[in-house]
Order: structure tokens, then sequence, then C-alpha cells
């Protein structure tokens, strides 16, 4: 699991790099080449020290200490006992729709933040079984993948936009007057751009979800609060709107996103009640 996801990961930050070259390329010509590639190393840095953080900030993520919320440390001590991992920083999102995820580049730098929904909806075996999920993600070194992959589809979006004010300006040359494209080629950019964000998500493999639900109802003993947390969340999460970013959209439980939206075409989730059927046998 762990050199797959290293490989994952150096491909993801290559289809970074290759694709702000490409945006600069017709943005700015030859100069402009040369700036998105200082900007692909500034931006492949930052998302391995940083993405992490990014995401949190994203969903307004709070800190919770362990005289404020007793019972979830409780949880979240016991569940790291069993698993033989360094207990997380724990953080609560002020979000209706329940949900969850676990960021952070290794076992020793790692989060779990869950939504305040989440804890008004689950009772506590349901509670132990998504902490459980999110712990084996951490176990199994997927946190590090999931957060570049959110980091790097934001950054696509952000190309599509350059690339569509440039389309509408006629583009934009280098200092010795080059085009650095088409405004044809440039609107291209800006409608291919939003769907090769969506396909780097599906690059995190549906796999990775089975994998951590299998591992997780190991930590937690049993596969049931899991089973049950996911028929839940999948039933919640169809009726409460949850304000989710495409571009992170792959790192929480279930996928957070109303159904019938375009992303949902592209889910890196499995299918709930397949997932349940894999924990459970029905």
């Amino acid at each position: 699991m762990t050199t797959t996801n290293y490989v994952k990961t150096t491909l993801l930050l290559g289809a970074l790099t290759g694709l702000i070259l490409l945006c600069g390329g017709l943005l700015g010509g030859r100069t402009g080449m040369l700036i998105a590639l200082a900007l692909a190393g500034l931006m492949n840095f930052g998302s391995y020290w940083f993405s992490d953080k990014l995401v949190l900030a994203r969903y307004r993520a709070k800190p919770v200490a362990e005289a404020e919320a007793p019972r979830l440390h409780a949880i979240l001590d016991r569940l790291c006992a069993s698993a033989g991992l360094p207990k997380p920083k724990l953080y609560i999102l002020p979000e209706k729709a329940p949900n969850a995820f676990a960021t952070g580049r290794n076992p020793a730098h790692a989060a779990v933040a869950v939504t305040a929904g989440l804890l008004e909806a689950m009772d506590q075996d349901e509670v132990e079984g998504v902490i459980a999920h999110e712990l084996a993600h951490i176990k199994n070194r997927d946190i590090l993948i999931s957060s570049i992959a959110a980091t790097i589809a934001g950054a696509i979006t952000v190309v599509a936009s350059m690339a569509r004010w440039g389309a509408l300006f006629g583009g934009f040359g280098d200092r010795n007057g080059r085009s650095g494209g088409s405004p044809l080629a440039m609107l291209a950019m800006a409608i291919v751009a939003p769907i090769a964000a969506l396909v780097i998500q599906m690059a995190v493999s549906r796999s990775r979800e089975y994998a951590a639900d299998a591992t997780g109802a190991r930590i937690a003993g049993n596969p049931h609060g899991l089973a049950r947390a996911l028929e839940k969340l999948s039933q919640l999460n169809r009726r409460i709107p949850m304000d989710a970013s495409p571009a992170s959209s792959h790192l929480f439980i279930v996928m957070p996103l109303s159904a019938g939206t375009l992303s949902n075409m592209f889910s890196t989730h499995p299918p709930v009640a397949e997932r349940i059927r894999r924990l459970v046998g029905r």
C-alpha cells in the first residue's frame, strides 16, 4: 500500500506540473512556461507540507481540546491504541451534514476531522466506526495522497480560470511579443481543465475506501458500527446539503456533494451499499 501511494503521489505531482506548464505556454509562450515551472515547484512543495492545513482551513475546522469533548477523545484514544498509531489532532467542522475525513502527510502529522452533524446523528458505536475508518486511512498511508490530490484539483480549477480570462482577452504574449497561444486553445483549456480535476480525483482509487473499511472494522473490533454509520451517512447526505468543494470531496468518508451533480459521475467513492455488503455480508 505504501509503495503504491508513493507512486500515485509522484504521478499526481507530475500531472500538476505538466498542466501548469501547458497553461503557462498557452498564456505566455516560453516566458510563461518558465514562470509556470517556478510556480509548479512552489505548489508541489506547498502541497506536501501544507495541503492538510489548507483543507482544514477550507472547511473552517476547529481543533477540539480533550476538556471540550472528553468522550470523543476517549474514543480516539482507544482506537489509536488498537491501531498502534500516535494520536492525531482532532477537529470539528461546523457543518450540519454528517461526514468525516483524515488528512496529513504521515501518521506522526495527521488530523481527523468530523462534522458537528455527525456527532449529532450517530451513536457511540457508529462514531467509533467512522473514526476507525479514518484511522485506517492514516495507517494505510492514504492521507498524503488524498491531501495532495485536493491541492492539485484546486490548482487545476485556478488554471481553468486563467485560461478562460486569457481566451476572453485574446491571449497574452511574452516579452518578445510572441503570443502564448490562440484564444481557441485557451478556451479549450478552460473546458478541459475542470474535467481533468475530476479525473485526478478518480486517480485516488476506489479500492482505497474498501481497504479503509476493512481495516477500520478490525481497529474498532467489529464491522457493525461502521456499517450502520455508512447507511445513515448515505441517507442523510442526500437530504442535508454541504458546502463541499469538488476538489476535496474525495477526502470524506462518503461523497458530500448532492445527488445529480456532475462530480457524482466521476465519484471516487464506491457505492455505499457495496461497502456495507463487504463489511457485513448484506
